[in-house]
């Protein structure tokens, strides 16, 4: 399970303990997601290379306390969703080179009464928790100075001593996963100095009482705070936003994600606040409003939010800006307002007059746009947008003239269902996206233009390199061209990238050699780093143009591909041929029966043995072996038990089945031959069977009768040993004669009897 790195993969084989024989070689091990329930001391000896132990997942329940001593090297240990009841210090006491430790997810209520992980010196990462997770002592983390990231799952955290987390003096990223106010307050004090990004999971803020908690919050150094999937109502938010906004004295964003408010923005008491001279950025991700269609306008806000210089308020069925709101943030520099229900009414209201002075980014993707003309007109005054994203609306048809802001750079039409371009795309933009449209054309001035992106299109031909001189990067994947050659490249003077992936061409072979043998062009495409993308193999993609040369296979794949499939269908055409004429299909048939047989025992046991005799004829010689024979030896003294396949196969069984199963279960198998017995398909399957099962044994099983005289050569030359067996040994011939015949039925009951 060992790649050439040393990286060994067992996860999800089932393993209810360690495999033996690990080396020093081992760098990385995963035994993740088997069913392990103890490691030994000796489980682990002799990887002393180990640099990461993937443990997570499995029903660990106890470690034996020196197992993880030789790993002085290692760096990653993960026994997280296991079921350790307790943590011991003796686990880590050794691992002097671990960074990252995942603990969550086990069944422990607590860590001890002092540190575990006092001897972790270079411990980066520290994840722990778990639904059962309960208490944390003073002691906890003694040893523990620096972490980049510290994730503590307490959602029944419910005993906290003060001062447990203060020997870490610095954690780039605090997450707790926590609901009691009283325990994040106390968490929040120890760290008011050491945490720069704190982040809180699952908590709600429903109690207005519990709010004067969140006080504490005003003297935390924290950069950034995040809140993701908390409660919040309109009786709490004003206190927050006073806990967070006004005193905290360096934060810079903050952040919900995928939060609920239970109210529509009416606030039970004004907000009180001042405003942060530092906060600059504010995310809303997923917010959940139930009657968000009758939140108010935000008035008590607007007042903190002037200094904020980039505002995200994705999927959260914004459907409005209101004016006044937007011409309070005066110092907005980027604002994503995509995922939501903006339309073209209501955005005009939002970008109105005044509103957005100093906005550079503007995100509307996936919104409810659906006239150009009008959104342009909208955002015209913004004088110092230049990246405008209004991909994957539903625009349609557009006019020939936009009004547009002159400093627009950045234009994203992606995914608007827009057929045909018109001169109402500004000529101001360096880059344009209209990819996953329905274009078949394109054919628009823009001298400025330096990247054009039309993917997923309809176009059959490349755009004319006349109307965009300054085109650097071009990307027409997935369309419908099926041939370029060197001359339309000549005035591209300025390319240096050009994606041609996923077309209906071949890699243009023609195009290299043109760059080979032309040396005007070669000069022309000087400046090009010379990076060809298209269908050729992986090893020339992003090589320089000069130096590939393609076989004939890369070149004319199609007709190497029609040849190839000729010249199989005319193999496959020859092999049906001779395997007709050299009874192919019967060798695999006797093929499948002699496997068939070599499955079950030589000879059944007694018990199994049901008949004394199969018989085995054609159905045009049925008369005679039912009327005549059948009654001759079944009602003999003592009566001879026959299997016929009319009277005694099992109704619904595969035939073939049934006749190894009755010779099976045979003393006997009786052939009465004729020429209809040779022609006869179902013989042949019983014939088949014998060949192998009785003749090749050299044993006496199988009886001959000859009903009419036949030819040995009348006999099919692929059944060798029954034609040598009928010109070597005796069988029995019906005779025309009653005296003969009952000299017949006492040699043919003699034979079945030997």
């Amino acid at each position: 399970s060992c790649d050439a790195t040393q990286f060994c993969n067992c996860s999800s084989m089932g393993l209810d303990f360690i495999p033996g024989g690990l080396t020093g070689k081992i760098t990385v091990l995963n035994l993740a997601h088997n069913s392990i329930k103890h490691i030994r001391s000796e489980d682990l000896q002799q990887a002393v290379n180990l640099r990461a132990l993937l443990l997570q997942s499995n029903k660990i329940s106890s470690i034996d306390e020196d197992s993880f001593r030789p790993l002085g090297k290692l760096e990653l240990l993960d026994l997280s969703n296991n079921s350790l009841a307790h943590l011991s210090p003796a686990w880590f006491g050794h691992l002097y080179s671990l960074q990252h430790l995942h603990l969550q997810g086990n069944s422990y209520r607590d860590l001890g009464e002092s540190s575990p992980f006092s001897g972790l010196r270079n411990l980066s990462s520290l994840h722990l928790g778990n639904p059962w997770f309960s208490t944390i002592r003073q002691g906890n983390f003694e040893g523990i100075v620096v972490l980049d990231t510290l994730w503590i799952d307490g959602g029944n955290l419910s005993q906290y001593e003060p001062g447990s987390l203060k020997p870490i003096t610095k954690i780039n990223h605090m997450i707790i996963n926590l609901r009691s106010i009283k325990v994040f307050s106390a968490i929040v004090s120890d760290l008011l100095h050491s945490v720069t990004w704190l982040e809180v999971r699952e908590i709600a803020f429903t109690i207005p009482a519990e709010m004067q908690l969140l006080r504490v919050l005003s003297s935390s150094f924290a950069n950034k705070i995040s809140f993701k999937q908390a409660l919040l109502t309109d009786a709490t938010v004003p206190e927050i936003i006073v806990s967070i906004l006004e005193d905290m004295p360096k934060l810079v964003e903050v952040e919900m994600i995928d939060c609920r408010l239970l109210g529509t923005g009416r606030w039970e008491i004004q907000i009180q606040a001042n405003q942060s001279e530092t906060v600059r950025i504010l995310t809303i991700e997923k917010l959940s409003i139930e009657e968000f269609y009758l939140f108010t306008d935000l008035q008590s806000v607007e007042g903190l939010l002037s200094l904020l210089t980039k505002i995200t308020v994705e999927n959260t069925k914004v459907f409005l800006v209101p004016c006044s709101l937007s011409q309070h943030l005066l110092s907005l520099e980027y604002l994503d307002l995509s995922a939501n229900l903006l339309g073209d009414q209501s955005l005009e209201h939002s970008a109105c007059q005044g509103g957005w002075p100093s906005l550079q980014t503007l995100n509307l993707s996936q919104n409810s746009l659906s006239d150009l003309e009008m959104t342009g007109k909208s955002l015209s005054h913004l004088k110092n947008l230049i990246l405008l994203d209004i991909s994957q609306n539903n625009f349609g048809e557009i006019p020939d003239v936009c009004e547009w802001p002159k400093t627009l750079k950045y234009l994203n039409l992606s995914g608007t269902q827009i057929p045909k371009l018109t001169t109402c795309i500004p000529a101001t933009l360096e880059v344009l996206d209209v990819s996953a449209n329905n274009l078949k054309e394109f054919g628009l001035q823009l001298p400025l233009l330096k990247e054009l992106y039309l993917a997923k299109n309809q176009l059959k031909t490349l755009p004319g390199a006349a109307p965009i001189p300054n085109l650097v990067a071009l990307s027409v994947r997935r369309n419908k061209l099926n041939s370029f050659s060197g001359e339309e490249f000549e005035s591209f003077k300025k390319m240096e990238l050009l994606d041609a992936s996923d077309n209906n061409f071949i890699c243009s072979c023609e195009f290299l050699s043109f760059i080979h043998h032309q040396a005007g062009i070669a000069q022309v495409l000087v400046g090009w780093p010379n990076r060809y993308i298209c269908d050729s193999p992986l090893a020339v993609r992003g090589a320089q143009v000069g130096a590939v040369h393609l076989s004939v296979m890369e070149c004319h794949r199609s007709l190497v591909v029609l040849l190839i499939c000729a010249v199989v269908f005319l193999v496959i055409l020859t092999l049906v041929a001779i395997g007709y004429k050299y009874h192919a299909v019967w060798y695999l048939r006797m093929t499948w029966a002699w496997l068939q047989a070599k499955r079950k025992p030589k000879r059944a046991p007694a018990k199994d043995i049901c008949y004394d005799a199969f018989v085995s004829y054609s159905e045009n010689d049925s008369d005679w072996v039912e009327n005549i024979m059948v009654r001759e030896l079944e009602q003999a003294c003592p009566p001879f038990r026959l299997c016929l396949h009319k009277r005694d196969f099992v109704p619904g069984k595969w035939i073939v089945d049934n006749i190894i199963d009755s010779i099976e279960k045979s003393h006997k198998t009786l052939f009465v031959l004729s020429e209809h017995f040779v022609q006869s398909e179902w013989c042949k399957y019983e014939l088949d069977f014998s060949h192998f099962r009785l003749f090749d044994e050299n044993n006496d099983a199988a009886i001959l009768v000859l009903l009419e005289p036949i030819q040995s050569k009348a006999i099919p030359k692929r059944f060798c040993k029954l034609r040598k067996i009928m010109n070597t040994k005796t069988y029995l011939e019906w005779p025309p004669g009653e005296e003969q015949q009952e000299m017949f039925w006492f040699n043919l009951k003699i034979a079945l009897r030997s």
